[in-house]
């Protein structure tokens, strides 16, 4: 199917849906390096006129990459619930943003409609969209997952807390930990990067957290972020498994490129169901995207980096994560150049997937040879708490020692939680003014030998 759109004297034509696609997106340097982007701004605006008209039933109609060679496709269209897309399957695609800016779209009505919605519908709207269109939106999806506290509530904001080591050194980790719990941080989910695969490291790991998790009785969940296959693995040799973690994206061939298939992820959420750790509710499942993995693996069929992005929601969509986060600018200027491209992408990667029903949270951070710094990250952070995210990251000092990147930081979060007066999951606040962290406005007590946390510290007086 071809598209055409006129510029004055000049007709724009786009060959088929995917080029319209890529086409009609904002600027970004991974598109470039691609050779998909609009060549002129004037070719950008032609494309998102033109996408303006495209009917939503076309992207049930033309798949951007053959149904035969991709199971990511597969699961989009066999998955798609017809019940659910029915009140606005006849909208195009401009349509389609006009509605959800109004207020006809309220937080239960985006919800209902949510499994309806197919990854390459989201990413067309969020391509017509202002940054504040993408935040209004947002801000009226809620998702609420849970496992030993309740995640998504309105009015709240979680963190991961991240306390990664270079060596994966029991004591470094155990400091940082103690320094984000101290901070009101880690109702996310308590989770390291490891240095190493190994499986003996990663079992320690495991049952370091989960002995400090139990020694406190933190109403929180733990996870080592390592392959999939080592987290069913160590299930299986009767590790303290809370949450299976995977990276994933949008195209079959890179998933492949990050060993996992639909089914290993099967059977890792069925191995972490088996285990019945959750306390308050079985969302068992953790997974990270990016921007830009499809394109850097090779694997993207030629389908722009923000849209590939989105078709990995609809993998993560299939088993009901408590969390899934995009690590927005982690992979480098390559693919998002500066502090404006990385601040849009987080802004869409977060809409498209509330849009799609998941429990979306934001690695705001950067590489440091993108041309960004800490200001652009304050201005994504503000961005996301106001359009309602899940969670953010939380790292001492915000800069990840073992990874070498720059996120945000335990202060951070305090600092966005007071401008906007957001609270932690239930369960962890509770316990946090129970051990004396904060008090009853959720707000740090100062720290004294006096507080339980301390108190119980080896060495402690």
């Amino acid at each position: 199917m071809t598209f055409t759109h006129a510029v004055g004297a000049r007709a724009y034509r786009f060959a088929d849906l995917k080029t319209l696609l890529a086409k009609a997106t904002p600027l970004r340097s991974g598109d470039c390096l691609a050779g998909l982007a609009a060549e002129t701004t004037e070719e950008r605006v032609a494309a998102k006129m033109a996408l303006a008209a495209v009917p939503l039933k076309a992207f049930l109609q033309e798949a951007l990459i053959p149904y035969e060679v991709d199971e990511v496709t597969r699961l989009i269209i066999d998955s798609h619930d017809a019940a659910a897309f029915a009140p606005i399957s006849h909208l195009t695609v401009g349509d389609f943003r006009d509605w959800l800016l109004s207020d006809a779209a309220s937080t239960g009505v985006l919800t209902r409609i949510a499994p309806g919605i197919t990854p390459e519908m989201a990413a067309a709207v969020s391509k017509l969209m202002r940054n504040q269109d993408l935040i209004l939106v947002a801000a009226k999806c809620r998702v609420v997952t849970a496992f030993r506290n309740t995640l998504g509530l309105p009015g709240r904001l979680a963190v991961r807390l991240q306390p990664n080591h270079p060596t994966d050194d029991p004591h470094g980790i155990a400091a940082a930990m103690l320094d984000g719990l101290l901070y009101g941080a880690g109702d996310a989910v308590i989770g390291i990067n490891p240095a190493s695969d190994s499986l003996a490291a990663i079992h320690d790991l495991l049952v370091l957290m989960d002995e400090v998790r139990e020694r406190f009785a933190i109403p929180t969940q733990t996870c080592v972020l390592t392959h999939v296959t080592n987290t069913t693995e160590l299930i299986r040799r009767g590790a303290p498994v809370d949450l299976v973690f995977q990276s994933i994206a949008g195209t079959e061939a890179a998933n492949a490129g990050f060993g996992v298939s639909l089914a290993v992820l099967q059977e890792a959420h069925e191995a972490a169901l088996s285990l019945q750790r959750g306390t308050v509710g079985s969302n068992v499942m953790y997974f990270e995207t990016g921007q830009g993995s499809a394109l850097s693996a090779g694997a993207h069929h030629g389908v722009d980096q923000q849209t590939c992005e989105v078709r990995a929601y609809a993998v993560a969509r299939r088993f009901s994560p408590l969390l899934i986060n995009t690590v927005v600018g982690f992979i480098g200027p390559e693919y998002l150049y500066d502090g404006k491209q990385i601040i849009r992408a987080g802004l869409e990667d977060h809409f498209c997937g509330k849009l799609l029903g998941l429990p979306m949270g934001c690695d705001i951070c950067y590489t440091n040879h993108a041309e960004a710094d800490q200001d652009d990250m304050d201005n994504l952070l503000t961005l996301l708490a106001a359009a309602g995210i899940n969670f953010i990251i939380g790292v001492p000092g915000a800069d990840d020692i073992m990874l070498n990147y720059q996120s945000t930081s335990f202060h951070d979060a305090l600092y966005v939680r007071q401008l906007l007066g957001l609270q932690r999951a239930p369960e962890f606040e509770a316990w946090l003014e129970a051990m004396r962290i904060t008090g009853l406005n959720g707000r740090l007590l100062e720290q004294t030998a006096q507080q339980p946390l301390l108190a119980m510290m080896p060495g402690a007086a």
